[in-house]
Order: C-alpha cells, then structure tokens, then sequence
C-alpha cells in the first residue's frame, strides 16, 4: 500500500472496531484473510514451522504469531505490543432512568476520560452481549450505527461564569446521556435483542460501551491530518498488525503481535498485560518445538518486545508542558519514549536497537522524556517486560487530544511506524 492507502486502511480499521471485542474481532478477519488460523486454549496444539496463528482470550485481546523457520529456544521471539481498549463510556447492568421526565442511561467512566469531549456528541452504543444458547453462553457483538444518546452541556446563560472558572463534570449527576424523550421509553434489552436476532429473555449479560457516530476522516487542506476516535491505541495496533501482515518470508525467530484489553485501567484482568496471557502462550510455543526444561527461558533470553503505544505531539497552544528538547511533532515519524523510573520500557540499548530499525526503514526517530515535574503515563511495556524478563522499548506514534472523545493524529505518520515495525519483525538481532 501506498503512504495515503496505509493512512485510509487505518481508518477503516478504526470504523470497524468501537469497541475492543469489534477490534478483536476485525483483526481477527484481516489475520484469517492472510492465512492465519485460531487456536483454542483448552485444546493440545499441534505445531510446525512457518504455521501462521491467533489465540483470542476473553473475546477482547488477540495474539498471533508466525512461527519461526528455527525453535524458539534457539532463535526467541519478536513482537509487537498494544492495546484494544480506549477511555470511554460503559453502560450499567441496569442502565435506564427516568429525570425530569427524560429517560436516561447510567455509564461509567471507563479508563482516564477527558470527560467533557463527550458532551454534544452523537453517541450511540456498541459492544457484546453474552445469550444463552443450546452450547451455554454464546457471545454476540452488537453495534447502533444510528445516534441513540446524547450528553448535553449546560447553556452559558445558567453557567455565566464558565468560561472563567473552568468546566466542572460530575460523573455521576452530569455525564448521563438522555436516550428518549415523554412518558414511555424503549426498553434498551428489547433493542438490543432485536438487534443480536435473539429474544431478550435469551440475553444473559452485557459489556456495553457509548461511541461517537461520526465517522474516522482526514482534514486539513491536503488530507495531512487523522480525525478519529480511538486513536489511542487503535493506531499501535493497526501498525503492529500491518506490519506482522507484510513481513515476507518467515524468519527463523517466531514473531507476532499481542493486543491487549484493559491498559487503560491498569491491566489487571485475566486478558490483560498483567495477567498469564501471554507467558502461558510464548511457554507453549516454545514446548511444542524443544521439550527440554528450559526451553522457556531460553527462548525468553533470546526474544524482544516493541511496546507500541500514542505518544504526546507538542500543542502549540501548550509547548510548555513539555520537555524542551522532547517535543515531537506531528508528521515527524515515530517517537522513542523514554523514562528513567520505568513507567516506559525503554533504555539505553533497546532505544539504540530502535534507531538502527529505523535507519534501514529510512525513518527518523523522535524523542519524548516527559517534563520532570510532570507525572508520567505507563504502559503494557514495563508490565509485559517485567511478567517475561524480555527486553523491551516503548514507542508510538504522535498525537493531540489524548484521551478525547475524538483525537487526532497525521497520516504521514502512519506508513513511517509500520516500516520500522516491520523491520524490526524481520531482524534476527
């Protein structure tokens, strides 16, 4: 694909994915197109070299892996990192209510919200539904493309100062979408029955998340910039993805990519990167090609991680809030993030190990340390490295409006990303 194909692709693959079961579940069409097949955890795995792979766990995060033309323990593993889910709206198992005679939803803010970019916004619902079936629980992702919800901000005539003294939400009295107007409201269970094609009594239980209709676009006067919710981290997957998908020829090490669910709240979840997913995944691959006892570890020793993760542009409103010599730039290429106490992944050698990606790439790396009198975010980096003992980097792409309901990124940084990631999928050092 060319440059703008790899930037449209990226919006496709956002359009599809509101939510991280749609994510898992578009990944896993684009890998089965590319010949990849799915393995179940509970079953015994029958393994040969070059086999092409995915394990899904918990319907939210997805692993795949190309096997290496060598054992693992002789030549490790090699994949990319990210996440699936995004900060959001998630609505409560008994979501509906009645206030001033208009019919409500109850949500949750899910991950850090910038919470006010959710007001006057088309919103509608996404997400799964867990029915009962003739073989238990079956799940069924369901989507409204039509807007449902909306959040209304309070007019400036009864907030006269607000411009002044700041926006200040409540999330529990001002973050209810208004979902129906008079005396009788749909029941939320009967539409999403509907929807799923089963009967309400069938539906057993839900993850239900809101989303902005408006569709992923360019802007600017010549298309140069990403305008889409999700951004963070929908964009480090579809990288890690595409890149895994051209790759070429297989390599002797096993390389692949792992996306995560739940960073945004800590990663604490049988699916997340601070639980067995992925050490009892890597351990199996090794086994299945070198039984001795250490065959894990030594496949570990061997093997490296790119933490792909957004990373934060300069705002030229705000410049100050970052370091001086650290400010990437949108369109720049991607940015190395770095720091000391560990909240990235990142050090000496892996960031040197980066550049060299780059270089062959014909990319040029950024740098971002973030102010030192400022917190720093984290990542699936230092969690997955520290559960593997694997050495590891942080990096990502740049962009605005973290954390919004809509973000923004450039498209000339798309194809940049996916061009060291491929190169370092293809390395053997």
């Amino acid at each position: 694909m060319t440059e703008l194909d790899l930037a449209d692709d990226l919006l496709a693959y956002i359009e599809a994915s509101p939510t991280p079961w749609h994510a898992v579940q578009e990944t896993r069409r684009r890998l089965e197109e590319a010949g990849y097949r799915r393995l179940d955890e509970r079953d015994r795995w029958s393994l040969s070299a070059c086999d092409k792979v995915y394990v899904i766990r918990g319907g939210s995060s997805i692993a795949a892996f190309e096997i290496g033309t060598a054992a693992p323990s002789e030549a490790g593993f090699r994949f990319v990192g990210a996440h699936t889910d995004s900060p959001n709206l998630r609505l409560k198992p008994r979501p509906q209510r009645l206030r001033e005679h208009i019919h409500q939803l109850s949500v949750e803010p899910y991950g850090g919200v910038l919470l006010h970019t959710w007001l006057d916004r088309d919103l509608s619902i996404a997400g799964r539904l867990l029915t009962k079936g003739d073989a238990g629980l079956e799940e069924v992702l369901v989507r409204f493309d039509a807007p449902l919800a909306r959040i209304s901000s309070l007019a400036i005539h009864l907030h006269r100062d607000v411009n002044e003294e700041g926006l200040k939400l409540n999330a529990q009295d001002h973050m209810l979408p208004m979902f129906a107007f008079g005396g009788h409201a749909p029941e939320l269970e009967a539409m999403l029955a509907e929807r799923a094609g089963v009967a309400p009594e069938a539906i057993a239980g839900w993850d239900l998340c809101l989303y902005d209709v408006v569709p992923p676009s360019r802007g600017g006067p010549h298309g140069e910039m990403i305008l889409a919710p999700r951004l963070d981290n929908l964009a480090s997957c579809h990288a890690g993805l595409s890149a895994l998908l051209s790759a070429g020829d297989a390599t002797a090490a096993t390389r692949g990519v792992v996306l995560y669910d739940h960073e945004e709240c800590g990663s604490m979840s049988p699916q997340g990167a601070d639980s067995p997913f992925l050490s009892d995944l890597l351990e199996r691959l090794a086994r299945a090609f070198d039984d001795a006892s250490d065959a894990y570890p030594r496949a570990l020793a061997r093997s490296f991680l790119v933490s792909a993760d957004m990373a934060h542009a300069v705002h030229p409103n705000y410049a100050d809030k970052h370091e001086p010599e650290h400010k990437p730039r949108l369109g720049a290429g991607p940015v190395i993030k770095t720091n000391v106490n560990q909240r990235y992944a990142t050090d000496g050698e892996s960031a040197a190990r980066f550049r060299r990606w780059c270089a062959e790439a014909d990319v040029v790396p950024q740098e971002f340390v973030t102010r030192s009198d400022l917190r720093c975010g984290s990542t699936i980096g230092p969690i997955s490295a520290g559960r593997l003992g694997v050495r590891a980097l942080d990096v990502g792409n740049p962009m605005l409006s973290m954390h919004s309901c809509r973000e923004m990124s450039a498209a000339a940084d798309v194809a940049p990303m996916i061009a060291a990631l491929r190169v370092f999928l293809s390395r053997l050092d």
